[in-house]
């Protein structure tokens, strides 16, 4: 009796652990992760209007190299493809979004980072042989393609700081206030005739 009491309570016990285990893992996904916390990692004011900062956003982007997907007077998008290895490729894609505030704009960028693979596929081919049918055989041939094996939103602070930075380069400059007009100088007082 007691050892049954005693199985019982071990079974109970390690229920609890598996199900406290498995409600860890759920805490512990990327989503509750994510802090909407109020850093400026991923967005900047700037003076001046939404087309501009876009636009110095496409000049930014072209001056590294990227390639321009999209652009308009709110959003920019851009790629940019890099081989590290020789069966590796990645591939950076940069969305800037420009959004009007008052007389300045919030400019907002998102850097993506896609990963991919060169997959090697067997190919066969089938050949008919008389009584047989047909027979299926592997040729030595390979069919190569690029898999994606990972994605993931760059995080860097110090990444996106320079992209800002460099950004500021490409704003038009803030217009000088004009200057006042000249001033005429003042007319001497007229000389007074002393008659006496």
């Amino acid at each position: 009796m007691r050892a049954s009491r005693f199985s019982s309570a071990a079974v109970a016990l390690a229920s609890a652990l598996i199900l406290s285990s498995c409600g860890g893992r759920a805490a512990d996904s990327t989503v509750l992760r994510e802090s909407f916390d109020s850093g400026d990692t991923f967005s900047r004011t700037v003076d001046g209007r939404a087309a501009d900062a876009c636009e110095a956003a496409r000049r930014t982007l072209l001056s590294q190299g990227y390639a321009i997907a999209r652009s308009d007077d709110t959003q920019v998008e851009g790629n940019k493809n890099f081989q590290p290895r020789e069966d590796d490729h990645e591939q950076l894609v940069l969305r800037i979004s420009c959004a009007p505030r008052g007389s300045q704009t919030l400019v907002f960028v998102s850097a993506v980072q896609d990963r991919y693979a060169l997959k090697k596929s067997p190919t066969s081919a089938s050949v008919g042989v008389g009584a047989l049918g047909s027979v299926s055989l592997p040729f030595g041939s390979n069919d190569d393609s690029l898999v994606k094996v990972a994605s993931s939103t760059v995080t860097d602070a110090e990444f996106y700081r320079r992209f800002f930075q460099r950004l500021q380069q490409y704003l038009p400059a803030a217009a000088a206030p004009p200057a006042p007009p000249p001033t005429a100088p003042p007319e001497p007082a007229p000389a007074s005739l002393d008659q006496g």
